[in-house]
């Protein structure tokens, strides 16, 4: 399984429960498996992490996705299909959404996109919570996703399913 991963689950990590500084082994397990090609991210939400702030917090993850051996080993080497990305909107948002609309779900369908060319293979991840009442401009990814055909996940069911342990020893 290939899980693509939301800037989302990345960012909200480095500024909360895996800070680089508290849980580096969390970072060495993600450069781990972005290297052995099973988690990655597409360059349309890798474009989305900011050039580094005033945030220590956001600075380290900037530093870390910047690293060259990071970006080339978590950086999905494929371009979005177009169609792909037409067809997300559509069927998981609205084929009736304005142009104001497609740009406040920013790269969204993209990531979906790039997990649809491939559904029983990939799986989308993402900190977003289903909110199946939302309306189609403000639909929340699992449920473009579903209404898609595409698995989705939670950082933790990715943290399960590809087993991340600390080696933290106390003393």
């Amino acid at each position: 399984m290939l899980y693509l991963v939301d800037a989302n689950v990345l960012m909200s990590a480095a500024n909360t429960y895996y800070r680089h500084d508290w849980v580096p082994e969390f970072w060495e397990w993600l450069s781990f498996h972005a290297q052995a090609g099973s988690i990655k991210v597409p360059l349309e939400i890798f474009e989305e992490f900011e050039d580094g702030s005033k945030d220590e917090f956001k600075d380290q993850m900037y530093a870390w996705i910047q690293d060259p051996n990071n970006k080339q080993a978590i950086l999905l080497p494929q371009a979005a299909d177009i169609a792909l990305v037409q067809a997300v909107l559509s069927k998981g948002y609205s084929s009736q959404l304005t142009e104001d609309q497609v740009e406040k779900l920013g790269r969204d369908p993209f990531l979906i996109a790039h997990a649809l060319t491939s559904p029983k293979d990939r799986c989308v991840v993402t900190n977003e919570k289903s909110a199946p009442a939302a309306k189609p401009h403000n639909r929340k990814i699992p449920d473009a996703c579903s209404l898609n055909g595409v698995k989705w996940c939670s950082p933790f069911d990715l943290m399960a399913a590809l087993k991340f342990r600390t080696a933290w020893k106390g003393g």
